[in-house]
């Protein structure tokens, strides 16, 4: 479960966007704005100015015939444009550092974030949908480094000089020539909603895309062996209609903005040159005026169109941030305490209780007053039907999940007295699903631990029965695992899991179905390794394959959320209850 918050100084939300991106991601990255926006002015200065020396140029020199303004009006437009050449330049690599910044650090937050959530959250939101959240939907902070803040420092300056420029040579043509303008505000403003509506669909169809991706790639084996691959690709057909008409509606809406001011900007044309050129054909203004005034106004559309443009690109942002800010929103309701104590310190301490523990996923009870002790230095196993609540025991162990009556103690401290990291380095796990990386086998079995000799190193393998299988691999311990481990058997991924085990050396083992994928040889070579891994540890395991557990020092039958028997193989078989029967059908087949 998750619940909403908004501590933190990265994943605080509150406020609008702007004031919670320049607290988070643009304050800290100030002084690069701040040269680039200096650059950006420049730049914008320099269309004010190449405006401006259109009149000397048709006045004194195509008209006039002045050969001495010709010199230095020629050095002078040739200065402008070198100017604007390396101030563009200059503000568009600062630029691109802030917004890869921004995105990079924004990336790194929300993954960040993310994995602190409770597992439930992982249930309710697929892996495509979560990658098109943390890369899909980050991506649109680059438009606010080299659009929406370049249109503000660039074409904002530019804008105030070239009216500068055209209202120095005639202020009444230049209010005929935007006498329009306001027609655009409300038009303006009820694309821009549209347009943060449709961006919100585009990234929701998306997420959807990805999400489908993800399940293709990922059972390719079931597709093809089902022979649906038609299927998926008509699948994966219909969410991409979905997102390309989304998409399509999107970027309509942003480009209706510049649209409409061009339409504003021809009517304010005709209307300056019916007047104006009134003006110049009587004598009272000269064809420099109006060059100079028509240069202005051409160029001043231009960065009109950028800055109108902007409301677009805003609304687009601005609809992927705030999907990226409800994920922040989100708080793990499995937190350390505020004053944790410190984990038992050896195996020997490490009793396990359960003591009338009560779950439900929402509203599905699966245990239901479960209690039993689990002694240092034995193994206790745990069998029963499918859906009995024997998984849910590991993940309310490791805090995973929090019960919602009763408690479960380690070396008879609660597990919630714990910092979370504390707890579970009390624990390694050797899995059914083996999680490997796309790493080396060395990475794989290492997981982040600093200070490991080789020789320590050398050990775990040889005791995880990995010895034979690294020396004849091509590049020993660092060969790559495979996507997923799709390099390695499942019995090697399962000795891989054993050696990182083994290198973790925790109090607590637990077993959760460790070889009930695994052929006979594998099996033994595995059941080898696990008996050497258990000595001296608090072992718990789950399994399906009774005979894997007949040696248990106790033995929980669990059913229906309660432990229904407990015992040694030979009492729980004496009593000729559940277990026994369980024993019957399995040996029997």
């Amino acid at each position: 479960m998750t619940k909403a918050g908004s501590e933190g100084a990265d994943t605080d939300t509150g406020g609008a966007t702007l004031p919670w991106l320049w607290r988070n991601y643009l304050r800290p990255r100030r002084a690069l704005i701040l040269a680039a926006f200096l650059l950006m002015a420049a730049e914008g200065a320099t269309m004010g100015a190449l405006s401006y020396l259109v009149k000397p140029m048709f006045d004194r020199v195509f008209v006039g015939g002045n050969a001495d303004a010709l010199i230095w009006v020629a050095l002078a437009i040739g200065g402008v444009f070198a100017l604007r050449a390396s101030t563009s330049f200059g503000h568009r690599v600062l630029m691109a550092r802030v917004g890869e910044g921004m995105i990079a650090g924004l990336q790194a937050n929300l993954l960040s974030h993310l994995m602190r959530l409770d597992p439930s959250f992982y249930q309710e939101h697929p892996p495509g949908s979560l990658i098109e959240r943390v890369r899909g939907d980050t991506q649109t902070l680059r438009n606010l480094a080299t659009s929406i803040l370049a249109a503000v420092g660039r074409d904002a300056v530019a804008l105030v000089g070239l009216l500068a420029v055209a209202i120095s040579v005639d202020w009444v043509w230049t209010l005929v020539a935007l006498s329009g303008a306001p027609l655009l505000m409300i038009p303006v403003v009820a694309l821009q909603r549209l347009v943060r509506r449709m961006s919100r669909n585009a990234r929701t169809a998306a997420a959807e895309l990805s999400t489908r991706l993800d399940e293709i790639f990922h059972g390719q084996s079931t597709i093809r062996l089902t022979g649906t691959e038609a299927r998926e690709a008509r699948r994966f057909g219909d969410s991409q209609k979905g997102y390309v008409r989304a998409q399509i509606r999107s970027e309509a809406g942003s480009a209706g903005i510049p649209a409409l001011i061009d339409l504003v900007a021809g009517l304010g044309f005709a209307l300056v040159l019916s007047y104006g050129g009134m003006q110049i054909i009587a004598g009272e203004k000269t064809i420099g005026d109006f060059m100079s005034f028509f240069t202005a106004m051409a160029l001043i559309f231009e960065p009109l169109r950028r800055l109108g443009g902007v409301s677009g690109s805003w609304a687009v942002m601005e609809a992927s941030i705030e999907r990226i800010r409800e994920l922040f929103n989100l708080r793990p309701t499995i937190l350390s305490p505020a004053r944790p104590v410190a984990p038992p310190t050896g195996p020997g301490e490490a009793e396990i209780r359960f003591e009338d523990v009560r779950f439900s996923y929402g509203r599905q009870p699966v245990l239901d007053g479960v209690s039993f002790t689990a002694l240092p230095g034995r193994t206790t196993a745990i069998v029963g039907p499918s859906g009995a609540g024997k998984s849910t025991l590991f993940a309310l162990l490791t805090r995973l999940a929090d019960p919602q009556a009763g408690r479960v103690t380690l070396g008879g401290i609660d597990t919630r007295d714990f910092s979370l990291p504390a707890l579970r380095t009390q624990f390694s796990l050797v899995a059914q699903d083996t999680a490997l990386f796309d790493e080396t086998i060395r990475e794989n079995i290492l997981m982040g631990l600093e200070g490991v000799s080789e020789s320590r190193l050398a050990e775990a393998i040889e005791a995880a029965n990995l010895t034979d299988f690294v020396a004849g691999l091509p590049n020993g311990l660092d060969t790559a695992a495979g996507p997923r481990g799709s390099g390695l058997s499942g019995g090697q991924r399962q000795r891989v899991a054993i050696a990182r085990a083994l290198l973790r050396d925790a109090p607590v083992l637990l077993l959760d179905e460790a070889t009930s994928a695994l052929d006979a040889a594998s099996e033994r070579a595995v059941q080898e390794a696990l008996g050497r891994l258990s000595v001296g540890r608090t072992t718990l395991v789950i399994a399906h394959r009774l005979s894997t557990v007949r040696g248990a020092d106790k033995i929980l039958v669990m059913d229906k959320g309660r432990v229904v028997e407990e015992g040694t193989h030979d009492e729980l078989y004496a009593k000729g209850g559940l277990y026994a029967g369980l024993c019957r059908l399995q040996f029997a087949e």
